[in-house]
């Protein structure tokens, strides 16, 4: 039978720019509000991101050792099933699927039909609602599925040049804000009102939101098998894309307290545009909305592109859906796109449907708490899966190795360990349903699945 393989196309700028592009979307434009709320103060704040941008990098070097090792698309599902018996990576390549990675699209979605919709009421006064606002994520989710369906080339060279406006936009907001009367940003800390034990605490509830907002990161290594020389190119393009997201996203905040209160930024639905606005009136405001939507889209097209080829791996391997399996006469995994794209509407029609609770959470942040456990749980395992794969395969060349595995790898798992346990206890409704969710996978793998057909 002939093996289908992907074509090696991609070069070290487009795999930054796909790590740029995935990290940088919704999160820093919607998160800092509830990371102001739920840490309490500017030293909190501050040390949630700081955190969360230290464990990324943490992270980042252990899966740079196994991408460096193992360059093969799938992300994470290829390192479990290398590490573990192959119901763990099916898990987590199912939950990625039902309850994680498809919710995410979703979330970058919601953002952009939410500052679409800003946009078409300042300048045609337009009144949306919550059926117009699921309609354009819908059709946002479709429109990139169709584009990535027609080609990698064109997939890469939009990247290309989105993320290089998701620069810009960062630093549009940083000039304005500094530039128009800033506040000085140290009369809002009081070190009077400090203790440690509050500090670990807000970080503790929110750290999930800043993960979130640095999530996207590993997006290079669902491509792997498309990217020339992975074993240099993919652990560069991690250092580098998440260095420059970690500074980007500090200064951003810095920009905003520069003309929003704690309280103002804590209670913000549209934190760029309401700091731009006091900064510079109505105008500039509506540039960074603008801004905001193209960011949004670039994202979603980013994940759109990168996740099929983990719902594409699982069924090469059987342990996912068989029609998923082949790639078209392009080499592109259209099924996966395709049914990727089902299951996100799927999941947006449950999460607008929640406009009928009466809840002070929002969507955006109730779908975060929703997979927030369950992603920190399989990223623990991925991370012992690098002690696994060391003790497993000894003798495979590693052109990248951790030289200081040990301590890195224990405070990885003890920051992650806290913020995850953590997060049951604060979300404990939402985490269960993404476990509950995650759970089913059970019955595929025990009933469905033909083990016999499993392949190495």
């Amino acid at each position: 039978m002939h093996i289908q393989h992907y074509k090696r196309e991609l070069g070290l700028k487009e795999s930054l720019a796909i790590i740029i592009g995935r990290i940088i979307g919704s999160g820093i434009f919607k998160t800092p509000a509830p990371i102001m709320l739920l840490s309490g103060s500017i030293i909190t704040f501050f040390g949630t991101w700081i955190i969360g941008g230290i464990l990324t990098i943490l992270s980042a070097m252990l899966y740079a050792e196994m991408v460096a090792t193992f360059p093969k698309s799938g992300g994470p599902y290829e390192y479990l099933k290398k590490a573990y018996h192959p119901i763990v990576p099916f898990l987590r390549g199912w939950a990625m699927f039902f309850v994680s990675e498809t919710s995410s699209i979703v979330i970058v979605s919601i953002v952009f039909s939410e500052y679409l919709l800003k946009v078409l009421m300042i300048l045609y006064n337009i009144n949306g609602n919550f059926l117009l606002e699921m309609s354009f994520t819908i059709m946002l989710i479709w429109i990139f599925t169709f584009l990535n369906c027609y080609g990698l080339k064109f997939s890469g060279w939009l990247q290309n040049i989105l993320s290089l406006l998701k620069i810009f936009a960062l630093f549009y907001i940083f000039i304005i804000c500094f530039n128009n009367q800033p506040t000085n940003i140290a009369t809002y800390i009081n070190f009077d009102d400090f203790s440690l034990s509050s500090f670990f605490m807000g970080i503790g509830a929110s750290l999930r939101y800043a993960f979130f907002a640095y999530s996207g990161w590993e997006g290079a290594t669902y491509v792997a098998e498309e990217v020339k020389n992975p074993s240099k190119n993919l652990p560069i393009s991690l250092f580098l894309g998440i260095i420059c997201v970690i500074i980007l996203y500090l200064i951003t905040n810095l920009a905003y307290l520069s003309q929003l209160s704690p309280e103002e930024l804590a209670n913000s639905k549209f934190v760029a545009a309401d700091a731009i606005q006091k900064a510079l009136g109505d105008l500039a405001a509506l540039i960074i909305c603008i801004i905001i939507i193209i960011n949004t889209a670039s994202n979603v097209n980013a994940q759109i592109f990168t996740k099929s080829r983990t719902w594409h791996a699982m069924a090469r391997d059987g342990l996912f859906f068989s029609f998923l399996k082949n790639l078209n006469k392009n080499s592109l995994p259209v099924s996966s796109l395709i049914f990727q794209g089902f299951w996100a509407t799927v999941l947006t029609l449950l999460a607008y449907s929640s406009y009928f609770l009466k809840s002070s959470v929002s969507i955006y942040d109730r779908i975060i708490d929703f997979f927030s456990f369950t992603s920190a749980v399989f990223n623990v395992l991925t991370i012992i899966a690098v002690l696994i794969l060391r003790k497993k395969y000894p003798n495979v060349y590693r052109p990248y190795k951790v030289r200081f595995l040990y301590p890195i790898f224990f405070i990885v798992l003890s920051i992650y360990g806290f913020y995850s346990f953590y997060t049951l206890y604060t979300a404990f409704y939402e985490s269960l349903i993404g476990i509950l969710l995650t759970l089913t996978g059970l019955i595929y793998w025990y009933f469905i699945i033909d083990k016999n057909q499993l392949k190495e």
